[in-house]
């Protein structure tokens, strides 16, 4: 099976969710954190890193639990700057007046 190279999207995506994992974790170590997730310490570095940057769901979902995040808040975080980039690339479009003060 022949793999097709990421997108610089999904690489950029790869990199949020390694830092919002890092950031979660914290100062708990990644051993810790790998085992209660039941996946290889490598697997978390990988991910953490960005080296792996389209991890399977319920590898997220696993980790996601042990560290107690929310995966709406997870799928948020990781996609707020590609809203961000969508957003800025729209027209402006004329706006109503406001009925609230």
């Amino acid at each position: 099976m022949v793999r097709l190279p990421l997108t610089p999207a999904e690489v950029e995506r790869g990199q949020r969710l390694g830092a919002l994992l890092r950031r979660a974790r914290g100062y708990r170590s990644m051993l810790d954190v790998a085992l209660a997730s039941r996946i290889s310490p490598e697997t978390l570095r990988k991910i953490e890193s960005g080296r792996v940057a389209t991890p399977a769901f319920p590898t997220v979902a696993a980790i996601a639990d042990t560290l107690g995040l929310s995966l709406d808040a997870v799928w948020a975080e990781i996609n707020r700057a590609e809203r961000a980039v969508e957003d800025q690339s729209v027209l402006p479009v004329a706006r109503r007046p406001s009925l609230v003060s």
